[in-house]
């Protein structure tokens, strides 16, 4: 069995009824991976804004320079 983890919590998730699966994140190196919570956090979890906010840095510098 997989080991899997709430993304809110960090805390393993060890009851698979109670596990959520929210979405996949893709990976440059690999194949990605699925991301998980508990039930009770799975209205909690914001997706990760880190490659939105890259592209938007690298719209605003393409805009610049044209």
């Amino acid at each position: 069995m997989t080991m899997r983890f709430c993304r809110y919590c960090d805390e393993p998730i060890t009851d698979p009824d109670d596990a959520v699966h929210l979405w996949h994140e893709e990976s440059m190196s690999g194949p990605g991976r699925d991301v998980w919570a508990h039930r009770e956090h799975a209205d909690l979890v914001q997706p990760d804004t880190t490659l939105v906010r890259i592209l938007a840095r690298a719209l605003i510098a393409a805009w610049k320079t044209s």
